[in-house]
């Protein structure tokens, strides 16, 4: 049977195998996947479309990386020495790709674990820093990394033996025929490639049929979604592109209302955002302090009615002025500075933090600031070239890094760098040194503990559960490291002339059966200072409301270009607005209507619950989808064409 089917394809048994082999892989994997998730597949009536969706995109994926293989192999393939060089590159090609294929699904469950679902641009962002990347994943996954490379040995090692096997002993078809079957394979091929007869080729969204992003996720395979991702990426995914248009003056004009300042506060016609903002406090400028905690989400403040794991930063909340429903724009951290020290919205692209155009010249209050005689530092634990941090902070108004190279004799190193302890004691010095000097000063601390794999000194905390290396632990660590500091600043000559602000870049594992889930998004934000009224604040704010706040805090009359809201100069009865990017899909919250923008799909209306922290199906609120595609809109068209910045006086 096997001899009379190799005799009949020939030289397109190598590929005919491939074909059988890798639609094999892919659905043992998607079933995996499908029944490790069982109770959110039959909650979205998914078996259907999973399976079926998901044989869909498989073919076309395996098409997209054979097809021109095969059209090649009629004319190339033959028993001439042209013939034998080709039918070896096939036999590279052939194992190569099923060896990532099947790598691709091996690590799918612990991504989808961490971040939700498939394998996506975070895939590829990660792979710029291996360094890191890999201290953390031998620190603390080393048994996935341990069956991932075996994985990708294994079936290179299968497949170089199959292929070659496969491509031996084929009957080569008369010049005659191989026209014919060029011209048969390009029309198929291109068939399944597209997967459609419609304007638009295959692609994710349409697929998708759930209100569940894991869901839509898993129809997809790994490499496909990762090859959609780079794709994507070549472009910055253009946001008019995905969401669709709107014109630029509707964009410009809804973004300027978001703001809630009158018309006229806007005068400059080539930067359309750019206005003026009044302080609230007036008086000596005062200094400013952010504390960027990494992946300390809502869920592990006990003051916020997560667990009981922050004692220290539930203390300091009686003292200051505490965000109760403060929303992250992302879920990274390039997203949480972004949204924190640029005030800009989110977008499908890539942070600014990493894109080209706004190395430098692009606003930051870092900028802002340092135009008003302040001393600018980013202090971090790890390496400030990660996630190109350091090269957009010093093009952008900040005048000096201090990162891990700087600690001498750090009493703990993990892999992402010294201890929170390290980096606050630094920080402690550092505002010593400038205060005394008599030199204003801004300081963004980033922190790192928290991250996976989550290592931190012993002895310092009574650890929440066991064992040591875990989310919950790191987080108790984190708020020790946050007291620590703040007992010390509370008695330092610096603490009567600063404002601090303690807030974090992100949620930890921001996953959730829905298109976004909002309650992951929620993180605490606490405002500090001498002069800082306590209070506890129930209004909706997102992150992109933080840098105009803190700058009215500060005391800085100014101008700027930032989108966001100054909470100071809101209402008590204000209920808010924030908005959420998670993967392609964009939520715009008004209160507890939400309207979330999925790729090439028309808008969708919710109502978010904030006692339960559950998101239902709801109406459409009239207006709210426009409000949130200009937003989604306008951080294209501002990046794209240089409006977001500061006016050269």
């Amino acid at each position: 049977m096997i001899f009379h089917v190799k005799s009949r394809l020939g030289i397109f048994y190598p590929f005919f195998l491939y074909i059988i082999i890798s639609l094999g892989v892919l659905f043992v994997s998607r079933l995996g996947l499908s029944l490790w998730q069982v109770n959110r597949i039959a909650a979205a009536n998914g078996w259907f479309p999973v399976i079926f969706q998901g044989a869909r995109i498989d073919i076309a994926t395996i098409i997209m990386q054979v097809g021109a293989f095969a059209l090649f192999s009629t004319f190339l393939s033959g028993v001439h020495k042209i013939g034998h060089i080709w039918n070896r590159i096939v036999q590279v090609w052939l194992s190569i790709s099923l060896a990532l294929l099947i790598f691709m699904e091996i690590v799918t469950p612990p991504f989808i674990t961490e971040y939700g679902f498939r394998p996506n641009r975070l895939f590829i962002e990660f792979l710029g820093y291996p360094r890191e990347v890999f201290s953390m994943l031998f620190a603390g996954h080393l048994p996935a990394v341990i069956v991932s490379l075996a994985g990708i040995v294994v079936s290179f090692r299968i497949g170089w033996l199959v292929f070659g096997r496969a491509i031996r002993a084929v009957d080569y078809p008369q010049k005659a025929r191989r026209a014919a079957m060029a011209l048969l394979i390009l029309s198929f091929g291109l068939m399944g490639a597209r997967s459609t007869v419609g304007h638009r080729p295959l692609n994710p969204a349409m697929v998708a049929f759930a209100d569940d992003a894991l869901v839509n996720s898993i129809v997809l395979n790994s490499t496909y979604s990762l090859g959609f991702a780079i794709n994507q990426m070549k472009s910055e995914a253009d946001a008019s592109k995905i969401y669709g248009s709107m014109p630029e003056d509707d964009i410009i004009n809804i973004v300027r209302n978001e703001t809630m300042l009158p018309s006229n506060e806007f005068a400059n016609r080539e930067l359309p955002t750019l206005h003026q903002q009044k302080a609230t406090f007036q008086g000596k400028p005062k200094n400013l302090v952010i504390i960027l905690e990494e992946s300390l989400g809502a869920r592990y403040v006990g003051s916020l009615g997560g667990l009981p794991l922050t004692p220290n930063l539930d203390a300091l909340a009686e003292k200051g002025w505490m965000f109760e429903q403060l929303y992250a724009t992302g879920t990274r951290s390039v997203r949480g500075i972004e949204a924190v020290i640029s005030g800009f919205t989110p977008t499908p692209a890539r942070s600014v933090v990493k894109l080209g155009k706004s190395q430098h010249d692009f606003f930051t209050i870092a900028e802002l600031l340092n135009r008003r005689g302040y001393h600018n530092q980013f202090i971090y634990g790890g390496e400030s070239h990660f996630d190109n941090m350091k090269s957009f902070f010093l093009g952008n108004g900040f005048n000096e890094i201090i990162d891990q190279n700087d600690y001498t004799h750090p009493n703990f190193e993990g892999s992402w760098g010294v201890s929170d302890e390290d980096l606050l004691d630094r920080a402690h010095q550092e505002f010593i040194r400038l205060h005394d000097s008599g030199q204003p000063f801004f300081s963004l601390v980033f922190s790192s503990s928290n991250h996976d794999p989550f290592e931190f000194p012993d002895d310092r905390i009574e650890l929440y559960e066991q064992p040591k290396q875990t989310r919950n632990n790191a987080a108790k660590y984190a708020d020790y490291a946050i007291g620590r500091f703040f007992e010390k600043a509370e008695k330092s000559t610096y603490w009567k002339d600063t404002i601090f602000l303690v807030v974090a870049d992100h949620d930890s594992r921001v996953t959730g059966a829905s298109l976004v889930p909002i309650s992951h998004f929620r993180i605490p934000g606490l405002i500090l200072g001498k002069g800082i009224a306590p209070k506890r604040d129930p209004r909706i704010v997102s992150q992109i409301d933080l840098p105009p706040t803190l700058l009215s805090l500060l005391g800085i009359d100014n101008e700027n270009p930032m989108p966001g809201r100054d909470m100071t100069a809101q209402p008590e009865e204000y209920t808010g607005r924030a908005m959420m990017q998670y993967g392609m899909n964009l939520a715009y919250m008004e209160g507890s209507d939400v309207v979330i923008l999925q790729p090439q799909k028309p808008a969708q209306g919710f109502v978010y619950d904030v006692k339960s922290r559950k998101l239902a199906n709801g109406y459409l609120k009239p207006g709210l989808s426009e409000k949130a595609l200009a937003t989604a809109l306008w951080g294209s068209l501002a990046y794209q064409n240089r409006l977001y910045r500061l006016s050269a006086q």
